[in-house]
């Protein structure tokens, strides 16, 4: 389509009055849509929590299979360093969808931000503690596991 100065389409009169349709259009969603909405939402936010929980479960496991207890406990720490701060950035989401308060993007960009400086701030205060039997690789499996837990959704085809 060819779009002329004057913002219509030239030659092309019926393309150009449909276009217009459609961004003048607004999707209105019944109370049942928005209903479903949230209630999709919510499911979806305990499904990940809940994919991330037996993620951190399965690294803490096959690592100290592997590798031993110290192993074990270090792929549990590294899993808790970013299962904790995103249970509670998801606890907030859950509240705020309870209730009916309209989401803000700032807010929620404003809460990755925070949720990813506190797991920064719990894996350096996890080395600082308890750095003469931490095992780095453990821990770091734990955290790459936990934070790929929607895999594990995406598997199941349950990701919402």
């Amino acid at each position: 389509m060819v779009v002329s100065g004057k913002g219509q389409a030239a030659g092309y009169p019926e393309e150009a009055a449909s276009e217009s349709r459609l961004v003048e259009s607004k999707l209105v969603l019944s109370d049942a849509d928005r209903a479903t909405l949230k209630f999709k939402a919510e499911r979806g936010l305990v499904r990940v929590l809940a994919a991330q929980a037996v993620m951190a479960l399965v690294a803490a496991l096959v690592s100290w299979i592997i590798a031993g207890g110290a192993a074990g406990a270090s792929a549990l720490i590294g899993a808790g360093a970013y299962f904790v701060p995103n249970a509670f950035f998801a606890v907030r989401l859950l509240l705020r969808l309870k209730a009916s308060k309209p989401a803000s993007p700032i807010a929620f960009l404003t809460g990755q931000f925070i949720k990813l400086g506190a797991t920064a701030v719990l894996l350096a205060l996890a080395v600082q503690w308890w750095r003469d039997w931490l095992v780095w690789p453990a821990m770091l499996f734990g955290l790459v596991c936990v934070m790929k837990g929607y895999v594990l959704l995406m598997m199941f085809r349950k990701l919402p």
